[in-house]
């Protein structure tokens, strides 16, 4: 008669608890995160074909050498803007920690979406603690938006906090981690803020 019986059940009921215990962790953990708030800060670090334009605060501001250098790119169909897009996570004070190990994300200027991409890291949300989360943005503003060299400078120094007002939307799907590996957000999260105007 073989022995292998009840140890099978006993590895199979304890398998069952361990599932049950990550399955737990895994639903306080979303619920953490559920009750996170997002919110947009603004940008740092901006720049348009290579000029830096976070200390610029409007066309007239960039130097004769500037203006040719973005118009060149412009005549070659291509305007790239870079700049790290400031989420803050916000975790109430009453609620259990959470950790953010992942999130992908759209951008949207003005309800026109542009590109997506995905932030990778592993960030841990304390409770009563606002953490600044780094998005690093890469968008061409010819092939996303169009237009004449004027009005993409004024639309890339609107996301950079100047230039004239500008929605700039995220819609992010964050990930947490758990036992049993990363859990997606179930649905997406809208980061968005009117920037520019200063």
């Amino acid at each position: 008669m073989s022995r292998s019986g009840p140890r099978a059940r006993t590895l199979f009921v304890a398998g069952i608890l361990a599932l049950a215990t990550f399955g737990c962790a895994t639903l306080q953990q979303m619920a953490a995160l559920r009750r996170v708030d997002f919110s947009l800060a603004g940008a740092r670090g901006s720049s348009l074909g290579g000029v830096s334009i976070d200390s610029v605060r409007s066309f007239s501001g960039l130097s004769a050498l500037q203006v040719a250098r973005l118009a060149a790119l412009v005549a070659r169909g291509e305007l790239p803007l870079e700049t790290d897009l400031q989420v803050v996570a916000s975790n109430p004070a009453d609620n259990a920690q959470a950790r953010l190990v992942g999130m992908d994300w759209t951008l949207f200027l003005d309800d026109h979406e542009t590109v997506s991409g995905s932030f990778s890291g592993d960030q841990t949300l304390p409770p009563g603690q606002p953490v600044t989360v780094p998005v690093h943005v890469r968008v061409d503003l010819m092939d996303a938006v169009g237009g004449q060299l004027g009005d993409l400078v004024d639309l890339a120094l609107a996301v950079a906090g100047a230039g004239e007002p500008t929605r700039v939307r995220l819609e992010a799907i964050p990930s947490i981690e758990t036992p049993l590996g990363p859990i997606r957000y179930p649905e997406p999260v809208r980061i968005e803020r009117k920037v520019g105007g200063s």
